[in-house]
């Protein structure tokens, strides 16, 4: 039987399009254990320079200047896709993409990010490119640069996210509402117990995580860890400073002199753990974030949602009842002090949670995305 080769790409812009990748990457492999997959960063087709340089820009804005940011995302998120910036965006790196690819040969290529998916699809409305595109959205919302006719297939998060392309002329039957794929290791049973005396928490007391973002954008955050650590109604904290090492050294006198106990985390690579002896997260609103922490069943407070898709998925989480959004401290102060009063509000939103998005995003994923190559290959067949 012939090997099944994929080629998966990502981008390295914020942690979800890259995590999104590495799910479906599990999936695949749990399916077809000797598969070929590469996974390569679309970055690295733009040339390290340039490629640098878009980094550093996305990064500062999100972190400095984020309503620059969301007036940029919404002002171009009806962009037709055959607009001028839409035809400059398709030819970037597209005659290296298109050489790799001419020489892997993967039988289909998995894009979690929207500039290379556009440029691919190009390729295939083109048919210089006969290789299936598959595109996974990364958030509980579409931006135009998602959308394309020549993408073979979409896998999606929720309804709503399927009923914007179906507005964008995107046949539904191509379209997969599965959840946005997330590691099989949240949908494992954990052993909660194990885990929290492993950490050294109590079994007794709520748990709050407090989680800042790959680009550690969740301001405030050390004030935040205070009003748990003092707060006069007993609970614990699980904070994960990731790069922000100031933060990280910053918390060691918050420590000493909370009242309620509290640990701290540099970079993990365990949120399935820390999410599982959880009762709420405290977060930004990255797609994946959201997606694992439903995928756990966890409440969720949304501190100061980027404008733009952050927001949108902050939305998302607030109709579903599954979490509150806080725009500024004295709301974030607000909504502690009320659930750590009233607790019975954290087990409504976890139960909300539980019902918010499919189950086995990720199996259920790769099992569409199976079914559409072989559908395509038939198709080519019998034309």
């Amino acid at each position: 039987m012939k090997q099944l080769k994929v080629l998966v790409f990502s981008a390295t812009f914020g942690n979800g399009h890259l995590r999104a990748a590495e799910a479906v990457i599990e999936g695949i492999r749990s399916k077809e254990p000797s598969a070929k997959i590469i996974h390569l960063d679309f970055g690295d087709f733009l040339g390290i320079r340039f490629n640098a340089i878009i980094k550093n820009i996305y990064s500062e804005m999100i972190k400095y200047i984020p309503k620059l940011w969301g007036k940029l995302y919404y002002k171009t998120a009806k962009v037709q896709p055959q607009s001028l910036s839409q035809r400059f965006l398709n030819k970037l790196g597209r005659r290296d993409l298109l050489k790799y690819i001419q020489v892997f040969k993967p039988d289909f290529i998995l894009c979690t990010y929207p500039t290379v998916s556009s440029i691919l699809a190009q390729l295939r409305l083109e048919q210089l490119l006969q290789v299936p595109v598959i595109t996974v959205i990364t958030d509980y919302t579409v931006h135009s640069h998602w959308v394309h006719q020549g993408v073979d297939g979409y896998v999606v998060a929720c309804t709503e996210v399927k009923e914007s392309l179906m507005s964008w002329e995107i046949n539904a039957q191509r379209i997969y509402v599965t959840g946005i794929p997330v590691s099989p290791k949240f949908e494992v049973e954990m052993d909660r117990g194990h885990i929290i005396t492993k950490l050294g928490l109590k079994s007794d007391l709520p748990t709050f995580l407090v989680m800042g973002g790959s680009y550690g954008v969740l301001k405030s955050a050390k004030r935040i860890c205070k009003k748990l650590a003092d707060s006069l109604i007993p609970v614990q904290a699980i904070i994960v400073c990731g790069k922000n090492k100031k933060l990280y050294l910053s918390l060691e006198e918050v420590m000493a002199h909370g009242r309620n106990p509290m640990i701290r985390f540099e970079f993990v690579n365990n949120v399935e753990e820390l999410m599982s002896v959880s009762d709420l997260i405290i977060t930004k609103a990255g797609g994946l974030t959201v997606s694992e922490a439903l995928t756990m069943h966890l409440a969720l407070v949304i501190y100061k949602p980027i404008p733009g898709q952050e927001e949108e998925n902050a939305y998302f989480v607030q109709r579903k009842g599954a979490g509150c959004v806080a725009s500024n401290e004295k709301e974030l102060e607000q909504l502690l002090n009320r659930f750590l009063r009233y607790p019975e509000e954290i087990g409504k939103m976890r139960k909300k949670a539980a019902s918010a998005i499919p189950d086995h995003s990720t199996e259920r994923a790769v099992e569409n995305i199976f079914q559409l190559v072989l559908d395509l290959r038939m198709e080519q067949r019998i034309g």
